[in-house]
């Protein structure tokens, strides 16, 4: 009723005490009218920017008024300025988005992000949404204090959770293996600077590149003229391998739509295809330059039916295939 995922909605309960049902003798929770108005108004705000430590406080009249006076700012703002796009965020780190939060207040025109949800740890972003159907997310932001071994993993499991279709960090403390690492796995990674106009500017750049990309990969223009670009793009080592895809296509869904099955289908005919351009012999430098492009083109379009797969997935309630558990660094 309050579109909430359950595993958000548990966070919120169990770490904030942000919303209090009753319980049944069996152990199921009994939301009342009241609780379900509360939610809806926490999951409003929050995504607005509120930070939900903050509401948790807050009786639900207050959060009423909050409502209305964002409105009321919303309508004066809309008379003069012009109607802009924000990118849906996920942010994982508290503070950082009460930082982002002051800087919507102070700036009224500077970057525009709309926050979906909030975290504490990129684990916790990658477990809350795994048992919902949700739309996907335009960006994955990210506040860490220290950039460790394996924070790429991390990053990429939260990134897929959401569907998002890029990633930020910002960060404290890092070495230079720890920025190559998040670089590989395309993230655009910041160090935190301290004052807001410099972090503002920053996620205004953001924001144009990532929409932009979000563009291209709606609309990717394949043709030879962009040839130039598309070598430019990082193709990332495969997602699935091919027994996992084959054990996937035979599922069975709960409607008689046969979606799935073709995804897994189609995926595993253009890994083959891109395997078989960069193992194909080469006459020339001309020839190895056109299997490269090939390649690229296949890897490519691979990365957006992996996307297309897992979307499929969440919305019929299949389990995803398994990873691989060792990946080849990615080719460019």
């Amino acid at each position: 009723m309050a579109g909430m995922p359950v595993a958000t909605l548990r966070i919120w309960e169990q770490r904030y005490q942000a919303v209090r049902p009753n319980t049944a003798a069996s152990g199921h929770r009994l939301y009342s009218s009241a609780d379900v108005d509360r939610v809806t108004l926490l999951r409003r705000l929050t995504t607005q920017g509120h930070a939900i430590g903050l509401l948790a406080g807050l009786d639900t009249e207050q959060m009423r008024g909050m409502m209305d006076s964002s409105k009321i700012s919303l309508s004066e703002k809309s008379l003069s300025a012009p109607r802009r796009v924000a990118l849906r965020t996920v942010v994982v780190g508290q503070a950082f988005a009460s930082r982002l939060q002051r800087i919507f207040e102070r700036q009224p025109s500077g970057p525009t992000l709309q926050i979906v949800a909030v975290f504490d740890t990129l684990f916790e972003a990658a477990q809350a949404e795994q048992h919902s159907v949700q739309p996907c997310v335009d960006l994955l932001l990210w506040q860490a204090v220290s950039l460790q071994p394996g924070a790429g993993k991390e990053l990429r499991d939260a990134q897929d959770a959401w569907q998002a279709c890029a990633s930020a960090v910002v960060y404290r403390f890092s070495s230079s293996a720890g920025r190559a690492e998040l670089t590989g796995v395309g993230a655009r990674a910041l160090y935190e600077p301290v004052d807001d106009d410099s972090l503002a500017e920053w996620l205004s750049s953001l924001k144009r590149a990532e929409a932009t990309q979000v563009k291209a990969a709606v609309t990717p223009d394949l043709s030879s003229s962009s040839a130039t670009n598309l070598h430019d793009m990082t193709v990332l080592p495969p997602r699935f391998d091919e027994s996992a895809l084959t054990h996937f296509s035979g599922l069975s869904t709960s409607v008689a739509c046969e979606c799935p099955s073709h995804l897994a289908q189609l995926l595993l005919q253009v890994s083959y295809f891109e395997k078989y351009s960069g193992e194909c012999a080469n006459r020339s430098s001309d020839d190895a330059q056109l299997h490269a492009y090939l390649q690229q083109v296949a890897g490519t379009a691979r990365m957006l039916f992996e996307k297309a797969l897992e979307r499929v997935a969440i919305a019929e309630g299949l389990p995803l295939p398994p990873v691989p558990a060792v990946s080849s660094p990615p080719s460019t």
